[in-house]
């Protein structure tokens, strides 16, 4: 499964830029996801922005006051070279009609036609694709309204809802009323393949009650047949009871709240697991390239706060311990050749 996050998104835009014209007067959104990535340009590069349905009424988003500058306060008919850009192009149904409307509304201006994430470098509806991503993909803004959910398993705590807090989680009435009142988080579109949690199966009946509550509809709930909670806590079967399903299941991805939990379901499991804490799919190997990129985007800035060489020295270490585990850190540090 390749998956993009919004820092994903990101990072494409800002490592293109040199790709797109340099005169462009105007960022137009594709509804709804593309938004978000005209709004990214727009931001990075200090130009104008709307979306679709209003630039076709002539409209065009204002300027905060420390965006504004003579080329905020135009008009969207001013606009001569204007940028139209979706999140992706797969089929191109969206783009081609987005060129459909552009052209029925006949507008006097150049007009580039992008997508940050394509499946192929070039397509016949865009002009420009940021990106290569292949299919099975799935992204940050949409990974749970994704058609692939009939086959994945699905966490509830921090994924479907919050987290229970300390005082919640008391295994007794406290938490029957969170698992009554549990504030909804992801909220999902689409049937989910299998809910796998570690709640105990003596709250099935409050956990199905909240699921219909907020219209989640899903195949199977996988439930820990515990007594209690401190069985549970003592046998710490969290990761080991979610791995030893997912791997024995046909579901093709994990999506689990917690890093920790994701690394460890992913190394038994063998297979690849999305954690929603770090919106970065953790793989079996440990050594995943998308998990070292997500690592990475935040160590400079922590670095700079590091005075000492030895201090940036221990740090990257703790990082990338964290990241890949103590197997996956000494399979790292084997790989490395030191200089002669």
């Amino acid at each position: 499964m390749h998956y993009r996050s919004i820092s994903d998104m990101n990072d494409a835009i800002v490592r293109n830029l040199h790709r797109l014209p340099r005169d462009i007067d105007l960022v137009v959104g594709v509804p709804r996801s593309g938004i978000l990535a005209a709004t990214l340009l727009s931001l990075t590069a200090n130009i104008p922005m709307t979306d679709l349905d209003s630039f076709l009424a002539g409209k065009i988003y204002t300027s905060g006051v420390t965006k504004r500058r003579a080329a905020l306060d135009r008009q969207a008919s001013d606009m001569r070279k204007v940028l139209v850009i979706d999140d992706s192009v797969s089929g191109g149904a969206a783009m081609r009609e987005a060129r459909s409307r552009v052209e029925a509304a006949d507008i006097k201006a150049d007009f580039t036609f992008a997508a940050v994430f394509g499946l192929l470098p070039q397509h016949e509806e865009t002009d420009i694709v940021l990106e290569v991503v292949p299919h099975p993909r799935m992204f940050q803004w949409n990974f749970m309204h994704h058609k692939f959910l009939a086959q994945c398993c699905v966490d509830i705590d921090g994924v479907l809802c919050l987290d229970p807090t300390e005082a919640e989680n008391d295994d007794g009435p406290a938490y029957e009323k969170f698992l009554s009142e549990a504030l909804p988080l992801f909220g999902p579109t689409r049937k989910i393949g299998w809910l796998v949690t570690s709640r105990l199966e003596r709250y099935r009946a409050l956990t199905e009650a909240w699921l219909a509550k907020h219209g989640i509809e899903y195949d199977k709930l996988i439930m820990l047949d515990l007594p209690s909670k401190a069985e549970r806590q003592r046998l710490g079967v969290h990761g080991s009871f979610k791995a030893d399903f997912y791997r024995k299941s046909d579901a093709i991805l994990f999506i689990e709240s917690e890093h920790q939990q994701a690394l460890k379901i992913a190394k038994l499991s063998g297979k690849p697991v999305l954690c929603v804490e770090t919106h970065v799919i953790n793989y079996p190997d440990t050594l995943s390239l998308p998990a070292l990129r997500q690592a990475a985007r935040n160590l400079p800035d922590r670095l700079q706060e590091i005075s000492s060489p030895d201090g940036r020295k221990t740090a990257i270490k703790t990082v990338a311990r964290t990241l890949l585990g103590e197997r996956g850190y000494e399979t790292l540090k084997s790989r490395v050749k030191r200089p002669a």
